[in-house]
């Protein structure tokens, strides 16, 4: 007579700070999920609670208090190697029918639950964490740049980012200008201001792990009311950007379980063609070609299309929407990674995105390249 454990334990991943665990008990799939920090997983709970009166949530069995923090039990919806995520339809060679069904669900249920929550709404009371704590003194601004000079990109560019400002950037035949400086300035002052943001029920950091297929959302712990803004730049770049070009490469255990991402790495990294200065006239020249694979582009689209117009439209009729766009952006590309840890390479892309991003004639319906042609080559 076999005995079967009651306890059937799945591999262990790390995600940023936490872990997550697949585990079996008494026939029920569970999720455990162990957050060392507190104050986290105290939003993560209260994030959850305010998610499921809205989105589709796993259930959550379980809050446990373990040494060195918190074990939260989660109902595990199914999946497996390359199943389960946005991401695994995301790494395709064409977007498939399942992809278009599935971003016609997503976007249909954020315009939903956005135009029912949408509320000017007093900075202090929006999730902060993703954007406003990371411009406060000792926030991440501050830990990655304060007082911290590097090169634009060693080896190709031996500029320090601060003499930029005494450069003209010639960025695929556009001039473009970068204070490092003061765009670092712009950013604190622009999250430092008490300004009503708009603000709806969201899930707050919707990358294409944290959204899974079927349709249903993960990880609480910036789940609440947040800068719609900030909600549609944080997707916009993690699609167009980090979750097929740069996450992969420098968090790669992220994707243990999808491997097929690491695959489609080359088709999402951007290439460069010329870099070097002119010093005679104080010019930098950078030509990159940006690449993003036909799911990546198709999943901007429709959430460009579907989403940010529609509720672009009713929120902020008239309104220029890269203004409302570029401060978050820029946080998203600052505020991630640190860019002087990066490799030159993938730097000079980031920085030369940065001013491009700055830049008054900045326009996301190019800039994220949310068109079924290609982008275009410079």
């Amino acid at each position: 007579m076999t005995i079967r454990s009651p306890l059937r334990l799945g591999p262990v991943r790390r995600f940023t700070r936490n872990l997550l665990c697949p585990v079996d008990l008494l026939g029920r799939p569970l999720l455990l999920k162990y957050t060392r920090n507190p104050a986290e997983a105290r939003e993560e709970i209260r994030g959850h609670a305010r998610l499921a009166r809205h989105y589709r949530v796993p259930a959550l069995h379980a809050d446990l208090r373990v040494p060195g923090g918190h074990l939260l039990a989660y109902e595990r919806l199914p999946g497996g190697t390359d199943q389960g995520l946005l991401v695994d339809l995301l790494n395709a060679d064409e977007p498939s029918s399942d992809l278009r069904i599935y971003l016609d669900r997503l976007t249909a249920a954020y315009r939903e639950v956005m135009l029912a929550t949408a509320w000017p709404t007093d900075p202090a009371h929006v999730v902060r964490k993703l954007y406003w704590d990371r411009a406060t003194p000792g926030g991440r601004l501050d830990t990655y740049y304060a007082d911290r000079d590097f090169l634009f990109a060693d080896g190709l560019i031996d500029i320090p980012v601060f003499r930029l400002g005494a450069y003209a950037l010639n960025i695929n035949g556009r001039r473009h200008h970068l204070d490092w400086a003061v765009t670092l300035r712009r950013l604190r002052a622009h999250f430092a201001t008490a300004e009503q943001v708009w603000a709806a029920l969201t899930q707050g950091d919707p990358t294409d792990v944290n959204l899974a297929h079927p349709l249903a959302w993960f990880d609480y712990d910036t789940a609440g009311m947040n800068s719609i803004p900030g909600e549609f730049a944080n997707f916009l770049w993690y699609t167009s950007a980090l979750g097929g070009w740069l996450v992969p490469t420098y968090n790669p255990t992220a994707f243990a379980d999808h491997p097929a991402t690491f695959t489609h790495i080359p088709a999402n990294t951007p290439e460069i063609r010329r870099a070097d200065v002119d010093h005679s006239t104080s010019t930098i020249h950078i030509g990159y070609a940006p690449r993003l694979s036909a799911p990546r582009r198709a999943a901007v689209t429709a959430y460009w299309n579907q989403l940010v117009r529609p509720i672009a439209d009713r929120l902020w009729p008239g309104t220029d929407t890269a203004h409302l766009l570029r401060p978050y952006l820029a946080m998203r590309i600052l505020g991630v990674h640190n860019l002087a840890d990066l490799a030159p390479e993938d730097r000079l892309v980031l920085l030369a995105r940065l001013a491009e991003a700055m830049s008054p004639a900045f326009d996301p319906t190019t800039y994220f390249c949310p068109l079924e042609s290609p982008c275009p080559a410079p």
